[in-house]
């Protein structure tokens, strides 16, 4: 596999990404083609624990599978996702429900309702209605789900007898939350934090999601709360607590990979990702992001190990 650094490989297409808001015209042909099986893929990762994780081991099983492909970070959904329509990225982890009412609200703008659901086939069937159109290929969901999740400090769920979000919100606390700068908008984050909880969001912190930094700014105080994941392994090193997500805002987010249909929407990619569904699970993620964000260990290298343990990949 060749690795190739984030902040030179990104610049390559971010360009384009960033002012693309759907199929354009030189890319249409693309979009309605018969599904692809190019030589070479890139693999594109959203920057965080997991979603680099996942990244490596899309790499690592098509390597394995005959491929050429090198993984790409970049920041998240909004450059990525363009990137991805137009062949710049081939490959890209993502989650089920999360993608399916992001594509809705890029089509039919941010007030747009859901058509996500705590149901794994009815969001399916939304999701790749969605993609469809914009050249995108959705594979099979595996047995693996993450969804958001949201961390205060113990010591300040203790002062304010806080247990779950709709504690938080009865509170009438103004927060301060860490996160990625895209939380304005979306649905299941800032807004809808406000709207279902009536939770005083006075500004979000944009350290990113799950971060060392949005972690530690919670922990001293800087930010009251911080959006994870629910696989985040690193809770307890930080002095932080999930709260409850009791008025279910948030759907359950099956990983899956979603594929460029022109160029990797072949059989032969398909097949080499679809092995890790039968392995992976929710708690092999968090025990993966756990080696990761406390071990300090590479995110290539804890990829391949997990994959040499469950007979994807030789051990050699």
């Amino acid at each position: 596999m060749r690795a190739v650094g984030a902040a030179v490989a990104a610049l390559a297409f971010l360009g384009l990404a960033a002012c693309t808001s759907g199929p354009s015209l030189e890319t249409r042909a693309a979009i309605t083609a018969s599904p692809g099986d190019s030589h070479e893929l890139t693999i594109g990762s959203a920057g965080f624990t997991e979603s680099e994780l996942l990244a490596q081991m899309y790499a690592a099983l098509l390597d394995h599978a005959g491929y050429r492909t090198h993984v790409v970070t970049v920041g998240n959904r909004e450059l990525y996702e363009p990137a991805l329509e137009v062949g710049q990225i081939d490959v890209v982890p993502e989650y089920a429900a999360t993608f399916a009412d992001w594509l809705n609200a890029k089509n039919k703008g941010s007030k747009a309702p859901p058509v996500a659901s705590p149901d794994i086939e009815t969001t399916m069937v939304a999701l790749r209605r969605l993609a469809g159109p914009r050249g995108l290929t959705v594979l099979p969901a595996g047995r693996a789900v993450d969804q958001n999740a949201f961390a205060v400090s113990a010591d300040y769920a203790r002062k304010h007898h806080l247990k779950t979000l709709s504690d938080l919100g009865r509170a009438k606390l103004p927060v301060r939350l860490a996160a990625g700068d895209e939380c304005v908008q979306r649905p299941f984050c800032a807004p809808g934090l406000k709207k279902r909880y009536g939770i005083n969001i006075t500004a979000i912190d944009p350290k990113g999601v799950g971060t060392t930094p949005a972690k530690q700014a919670v922990q001293n105080g800087q930010d009251q709360m911080v959006l994870t994941t629910s696989t985040d392994a690193t809770l307890d090193r930080f002095g932080l607590v999930l709260l409850t997500d009791d008025k279910k805002l948030q759907n359950a987010d099956y990983v899956l990979p979603v594929v460029n249909r022109a160029r990797a929407g072949g059989a032969g990619p398909a097949a080499a990702l679809n092995r890790l569904n039968k392995v992976l699970t929710t708690a092999d993620l968090a025990y993966l992001n756990e080696q990761v964000d406390s071990w300090r260990r590479l995110p290539a290298d804890v990829a391949r190990n997990y994959l040499k343990s469950k007979g994807l990949l030789p051990k050699r």
